[in-house]
């Protein structure tokens, strides 16, 4: 007489191992649309969404419920600008999670009553390769070997 065999859990169907978990929604997603022409690529960057175009880093979207004075668009620029780009965007300031240091990126709070219309500003400079906005990440560093342990 055969055994009978215990009903072992199926196995997932192929598929499902090749699933795509779904992405979370684009913060401010207008300021994506509005770079369309340029084609630019996304990464996820400290919970935030970084913009890139060709190897230019250009801005991060930020929404998060930690340090909500920092959401908004942030811009990759550099000290020597921000005088000439707060003339443009005269509620741009620097970003609070980084301290007190004066750092290359500065933003564009989601607070501001001039908001979208500062964002929507900063990607026509963006478009227009305004050398003020982006800047080349510097390169990753090729992570060393580690010391086999010694055993005792």
């Amino acid at each position: 007489m055969p055994t009978r065999r215990r009903n072992l859990p199926l196995s997932p169907p192929p598929d499902a191992f090749f699933a795509v978990k779904p992405r979370k929604a684009a913060p401010f997603e207008f300021v994506l649309e509005a770079l369309e022409p340029l084609a630019p690529r996304t990464n996820p960057m400290f919970g935030c969404l970084a913009i890139y175009v060709g190897p230019k880093i250009v801005l991060i979207l930020r929404d998060k419920p930690t340090a909500a004075a920092d959401n908004g668009v942030w811009l990759a620029t550099t000290p020597e600008h921000h005088e000439s780009l707060r003339r443009e965007f005269p509620h741009m300031r620097s970003i609070g999670v980084f301290g007190t240091k004066i750092t290359g990126w500065q933003i564009l709070p989601v607070d501001a009553p001039d908001f979208e219309e500062s964002a929507l500003r900063a990607c026509e400079l963006v478009i227009a390769r305004d050398p003020r906005i982006g800047k080349v990440p510097k390169a990753k560093r090729a992570k060393r070997p580690k010391a086999p342990r010694a055993r005792s």
